[in-house]
């Protein structure tokens, strides 16, 4: 069947559209709930009564003023994020009383956002983007309790330096998260992407809620996982009792269903580790790949398998200290890792304005090459896969 989004023009020259003029036409505008990780903002407009003869893209870009061009809507539109009453249309499709107008789309607002000279290791950079290789303890963007020392302050920093102001960056609607297209937690580093443009951050949110951007994990678990490969397919939702939590919910997620969503890890065994010095202690290094972008994913999944990630107390794990290695076990000392063994080190896609393919590394950091390496040393060798 022939892609219904295949040969529809831009019949429409790249022009601005006169300010809206609300004569005859009554709008009702209602936001829809969405997931944070989607980096866009859900929106449906009905029509209760039209002018004669209004053209969609001409409507929208009137409707929505400064904050999306009217060139980007006639792409949007012909790409299919913005549909009338279910259909992929062409811009210039005339509104009718009665139309539902669905939308997936970045808003621009303005925010401020102090600077800060935060150290960022930029892996790749372009107009439409950059990918950060993100460092432990670093929280992405400000929110409650955290409003300084992110990674979005330090970007407000940096481009400050190359002459350019934060502001400009695109956002999903929230005034404190400019350019960001997904998360990492805290104390997980590795790959992250951030959006330049208003098409990037548009088109690289809509490849992750597609499942078209593959992301591959590395971490170190606790014990020795039996199988060398396997995918984990199990729900997860809000945990019942600790807020900051997600827990696994199995079968149907009793007793909440509500907050239950579909969440599928694949991994690999790299190299298993032990025993390991006096200790006797075993573990695993693995790469995960997520099929979905729960919260806590990966850590929630490998802590439910019996091998939660090292250095990740909510989940079961431990931080990592040489005297532990020693079969000391009454102390703490030589700390090796101490935050969750989690590393983002590859993401693959598509680039969003060239559409050419791209894969993006990020090499282990210091905590985790130490740690592995010090495993590794007391093990007298692992078995690698």
């Amino acid at each position: 069947m022939k892609d219904p989004r295949e040969n529809i023009p831009d019949d429409l020259p790249d022009e601005p559209s006169p300010a809206f003029e609300d004569e005859g036409m009554e709008i009702v505008e209602t936001p829809v709930e969405t997931e944070e990780e989607d980096g866009l903002q859900h929106v449906r407009i009905n029509i209760r009564r039209a002018l004669p003869d209004r053209r969609l893209d001409k409507y929208l870009s009137g409707r929505l003023g400064k904050s999306v061009s009217r060139t980007s809507l006639q792409r949007y539109i012909r790409e299919g994020n913005v549909t009338v009453n279910g259909r992929i249309v062409k811009p210039s499709y005339v509104i009718r009383t009665d139309d539902d107008i669905d939308m997936l789309l970045p808003v621009v607002k303005p925010r401020e956002i102090p600077p800060e000279p935060i150290p960022l290791d930029i892996v790749y950079e372009d107009d439409d983007f950059l990918a950060i290789n993100k460092q432990a303890n670093l929280i992405i963007h400000p929110a409650r309790g955290n409003w300084t020392g992110t990674l979005v302050n330090g970007l407000a920093h940096y481009f400050r330096q190359n002459w350019r102001d934060i502001r400009e960056l695109p956002t999903s609607g929230e005034a404190f998260r400019p350019g960001i297209v997904h998360r990492l937690d805290r104390d997980t580093t590795g790959i992250l992407l951030v959006a330049k443009s208003e098409l990037a951050l548009w088109r690289l949110g809509r490849h992750f809620e597609l499942r078209k951007i593959h992301k591959t994990y590395t971490a170190i678990v606790h014990g020795l996982l039996q199988l060398d490969e396997d995918v984990i397919d199990m729900p997860i939702g809000k945990h019942p009792k600790i807020r900051e939590k997600y827990a696994v919910h199995r079968k149907t997620g009793e007793p909440y269903p509500a907050t239950t969503k579909e969440a599928i890890t694949g991994y690999r065994v790299l190299e298993r580790l032990g025993p390991v010095g006096r200790s006797n202690a075993k573990f695993t290094l693995v790469e995960l790949y997520p099929k979905t972008g729960r919260t806590h994913q990966l850590r929630v999944h490998m802590s439910a398998l019996g091998h939660p990630i090292v250095g990740d107390r909510m989940y079961g794990g431990g931080p990592l200290y040489r005297s532990q290695l020693e079969g000391r076990a009454d102390v703490a000392e030589g700390p090796l890792i101490t935050r969750q063994a989690l590393h983002a080190h590859t993401i693959e896609f598509h680039h969003p304005r060239t559409g050419e393919r791209m894969k993006l590394e990020a090499p282990w950091p210091a905590d985790f090459t130490e740690t592995l390496s010090e495993l590794r040393r007391r093990s007298g060798g692992g078995e690698s896969r």
